[in-house]
């Protein structure tokens, strides 16, 4: 029933989100396309504000700050060891909006496993400190 839900709330979102840019309708994306992209990671779909998509990672990865991106990600499976909060350390603007750094200090760290959900507010600090095999993600990322 939490699987149910979580994935509920998630299709909702995004299809606020679709609405919310003032797009001129929906949003489509088939099965196949979307299977082959659980596969590969990789976008679903892009609009002004948002990006809908897979995520998949075998590795871990600098901790880093997004200016103005929140993250709301569900686990479809794997998992890793997740940082968020606390002070990004040694970082450096990377690119416009995205600051990289070396470490977290003072974060809350989750082990992440199939089933969770966790959404990281634009600012927050979050590392990837380690994934032991992979991890797959549903990944709504609003700008």
């Amino acid at each position: 029933m939490k699987f149910l839900g979580a994935v509920l709330i998630l299709l909702v979102m995004a299809a606020l989100m679709t609405g919310a840019g003032g797009g001129s309708g929906a949003t489509y994306v088939d099965h196949d396309k979307v299977a082959a992209t659980l596969a590969k990671g990789g976008p679903l779909a892009k609009g002004a504000n948002y990006t809908v998509g897979t995520n998949f990672r075998t590795t871990g990865a600098a901790p880093e700050i997004h200016a103005n991106t929140t993250h709301i990600w569900y686990v479809l499976d794997g998992s890793a060891t997740y940082v968020t909060g606390g002070t990004l350390i040694g970082g450096k603007v990377t690119k416009p909006g995205l600051t990289q750094g070396t470490r977290i200090e003072g974060g809350q760290t989750v082990q992440l496993t199939k089933g969770d959900v966790i959404v990281i507010p634009a600012g927050t600090p979050h590392w990837w400190k380690e994934v032991p095999k992979s991890i797959t993600l549903y990944a709504v990322n609003t700008e």
